[in-house]
């Protein structure tokens, strides 16, 4: 089986980030808890006079580097591959990437190993890459092709109200592949 698993917000924790850089930065500003993000874009959450300090955050040197791995993603990651599934990181670079798209290298480099940046694949258009099943946080994935994957929506406070899809966490994620 080929698995496609994004990489912000499934495999690392794009959100805690956000929320630490905003925090450290901004310690006198209002902040929203993780559990209550309700948008799938973290600046979208916060009123449109913060957009600039969120993406000051966001496009730092070494934001995406040193982002926290999702609890027991990497452990998933190994063993789905262990296996003996071909799984791959699919994930889109964020639109300001001149930072984003080599920390997106070393953070897989740090968490997993080198070999594990063979099966990276960056993409604006997830529809674009063939697999069986795509883990990803984002509940409307479009593009320029029907994808021959099963969208598998992995879990989080902003998707909850997305009915009609198969939902996965860290914790479950045996069960619901059936693996």
């Amino acid at each position: 089986m080929i698995i496609l698993v994004d990489q912000d917000n499934v495999l690392a924790d794009l959100n805690q980030g956000m929320l630490t850089g905003w925090r450290e930065k901004y310690p006198d500003k209002p902040y929203i808890p993780l559990e209550q993000i309700t948008e799938f874009y973290f600046h979208h959450n916060y009123p449109i006079e913060y957009k600039k300090q969120l993406d000051d955050i966001s496009q730092a040197p070494g934001f995406v580097r040193f982002l926290p791995p999702i609890k027991g993603s990497i452990e998933a990651l190994t063993e789905m591959e262990e296996m003996g599934n071909e799984v791959f990181i699919c994930t889109s670079p964020l639109s300001h990437y001149e930072n984003c798209v080599k920390e997106k290298y070393e953070w897989v480099e740090n968490h997993l190993s080198r070999d594990w940046t063979k099966k990276l694949i960056l993409t604006k258009d997830k529809t674009l890459v063939s697999g069986d099943i795509l883990i990803d946080d984002r509940s409307d994935i479009t593009g320029v092709k029907k994808p021959d994957w099963k969208h598998i929506l992995y879990d989080k406070p902003y998707n909850k109200s997305v009915n009609g899809k198969l939902r996965i966490t860290w914790d479950n994620w045996k069960k619901i592949l059936s693996i």
